[in-house]
């Protein structure tokens, strides 16, 4: 079969593989139907992410088929239509017990393209099946489906819930990449008063607006000096990180009020300063964090109701064997427009 391999930081290649097989009684291999890029693999690529080692399949979002499944497997069976979560849960350590499924003891978590051969591939090996594959409902795309695998859980759970987003809030989402715009599209679920997207390209606040934002602005537009106006000299409630540079976590920490809550979903490769002469005083909430999935089927069930609408997010589609192809336009999103995109089986 057919996969994209990493090879070394700035290195990646679209080649033959060996197929995968069954490891385990509670493996199982799908076909890849369709699969999207993370910013995350575009980490990985810089070498912000040195446990990824050379030869390793990268991605860790794909909806597909049921091919195979071991004799410990009860949950899914050969032919079901499956989202492939971005994380894997063994579902018996402590973590996994309390929903914390991204912080698995017992051999899961974020190891899909990190960890294990990951999805960007005709077939992937997907351990523990029962708990980290979702049965899709009738009516749901491939491709709206596959936006659920990481970006819509993680936008919610460690931008949103982790943020505490409360009606009436002002929100504001420091970069307005796909996380980012999923970001904003969680916190709407929340009805806050006002949410104001921060980015450098105008394509992405342009996106921003359509996405559901009420304000944008640029770094260098004074978006201080906006958000203290628009909140009579407080500060936001809260500040979701949707980048991972340094520069867009502290501006997070200079926009948010006393009392109020930064939220980093962004993944880092550079330490960051946490200005605690400035921030001790001011009772203000930081939190980190992986995806844990648990939202997953909650927001499966609204994308089958018609509650959520994730059909703007794609901007480019692939076959699969145009791989390259599609990583050098998610790449390079100031030149393309790509927000997401998404490769198809053929």
């Amino acid at each position: 079969m057919k996969a994209l391999v990493y090879e070394r930081p700035g290195h990646r290649v679209w080649r033959d593989v060996t197929q995968p097989g069954l490891l385990e009684p509670t493996d199982a291999i799908v076909r890849v139907d369709a699969v999207t890029i993370c910013g995350t693999d575009l980490h990985i690529l810089k070498g912000d992410v040195p446990t990824v080692e050379s030869g390793r399949i990268l991605g860790h979002e794909a909806v597909g088929t049921v091919a195979e499944v071991g004799a410990g497997v009860g949950l899914v069976a050969p032919g079901q239509r499956v989202l492939v979560s971005c994380i894997s849960a063994c579902g018996r350590c402590r973590y996994c017990r309390s929903a914390s499924y991204g912080q698995c003891i017992g051999g899961g978590g974020w190891i899909l393209g990190h960890r294990v051969d990951g999805t960007q591939a005709e077939y992937v090996r997907v351990p523990f099946a029962d708990h980290s594959l979702h049965p899709l409902p009738d009516g749901v795309s491939d491709e709206a489906a596959v936006l659920l695998a990481d970006i819509l859980p993680t936008s919610y759970e460690v931008g949103v819930r982790n943020g505490g987003v409360q009606p009436g809030d002002t929100v504001v989402v420091v970069g307005a990449g796909p996380i980012g715009l999923a970001a904003i599209l969680a916190a709407r679920l929340y009805s806050p008063s006002h949410i104001v997207a921060v980015d450098l390209a105008q394509p992405r606040l342009d996106a921003a607006t359509r996405f559901g934002a009420d304000l944008v602005a640029s770094p260098q537009q004074g978006v201080v000096g906006l958000v203290r106006e628009l909140t009579g000299g407080l500060g936001a409630d809260v500040a979701i990180e949707a980048v991972g540079v340094p520069e867009t976590f502290e501006l997070c920490t200079t926009l948010v009020r006393a009392g109020g809550h930064v939220a980093n979903v962004g993944v880092h490769g550079k330490p960051a300063t946490l200005h605690l002469e400035d921030l001790w005083i001011r009772n203000v909430t930081v939190t980190t964090g992986l995806v844990d999935t648990y939202s997953t089927p909650t927001l499966l069930r609204m994308l089958a109701a018609g509650r959520l609408d994730v059909s703007a997010f794609v901007t480019h589609r692939f076959t699969l064997d145009q791989m390259p192809e599609a990583y050098d336009v998610f790449a390079d999103p100031q030149n393309s427009g790509a927000l997401k995109v998404v490769l198809t089986r053929q």
